[in-house]
This record gives structure tokens, C-alpha cells and sequence, in this order.
């Protein structure tokens, strides 16, 4: 993902954002970065992203084993699209809730819809 890609897409943060607030304000735990403006507060999607940008931070992406960080593979680098089509595959099987004001999963509208009055309502009868 590039810096200027959205991470948290139920508080509208960047990469970038992440990235800066990790190199100024030094979280000693990974959940610290919930401080930068919610992140990872919302629907939980983007949490093991921002673990492992902590943990890249902290130069831990690689066990000692040699491998990868266990992270790493739960977080690989995707493109903004499969990230996205992956926060909505998660959200839809029930695995969080966008908060309010979210960016919209993809092939979901926001548009309102208008109500069509029921028979009753238009005939004038209770409703």
C-alpha cells in the first residue's frame, strides 16, 4: 500500500498518518496507535496493519527463527483495492461494525432511499 492509501477507513486514516504518529510520538505498545484519530477503534479491520507498521517501527518484522514476523503474514502488503474488497468480505461475515461516517464498502450505496407509503397510509387509513 502507498503512504497516501487509507488504513482506517472508519476514521478516514491514512498510512501516512500512521506512519508519522508512530515516528513522532513513539507508542511503546502497539494499541497506543489507536490514539492516532481512533485508528483500529472502529470495525477492527485495519488493527494487524497497524501492528505491523508498530512492529516494522520497532524493527521486529522478523522472528528469530528467520522468518517472517507472524504479523507480517497476517498483514501482508496488498494492493488499496484487495485491501478494501477484504475489510468488506471481513465486515460482512460479521466480523465488526463501521462506525459512523465510514467510508462505504465497496458496491454498497449511501444514497437514501425514498419510502413508498403503504396502501393504508395513501388511502388515508391508520398507519
Amino acid at each position: 500500500m502507498e503512504l497516501d492509501d487509507t488504513i482506517c477507513f472508519c476514521f478516514h486514516i491514512t498510512k501516512r498518518k500512521v506512519m508519522n504518529f508512530i515516528r513522532v510520538h513513539r507508542p511503546r505498545v502497539a494499541s497506543q496507535v489507536s490514539e492516532c484519530g481512533g485508528a483500529g477503534t472502529g470495525c477492527g479491520w485495519c488493527r494487524k496493519y497497524l501492528k505491523r507498521y508498530f512492529e516494522e517501527s520497532q524493527g521486529r518484522m522478523h522472528s528469530t527463527s528467520g522468518g517472517l514476523d507472524p504479523h507480517a503474514e497476517e498483514a501482508p502488503e496488498i494492493t488499496l483495492e484487495e485491501y478494501a474488497t477484504s475489510r468488506a468480505a471481513y465486515i460482512r461475515a460479521g466480523h465488526g461494525k463501521p462506525a459512523a461516517g465510514a467510508i462505504p464498502l465497496p458496491g454498497v450505496t449511501t444514497e437514501p432511499t425514498l419510502q413508498q407509503p403503504s396502501d393504508q397510509q395513501s388511502l388515508g387509513g391508520p398507519g
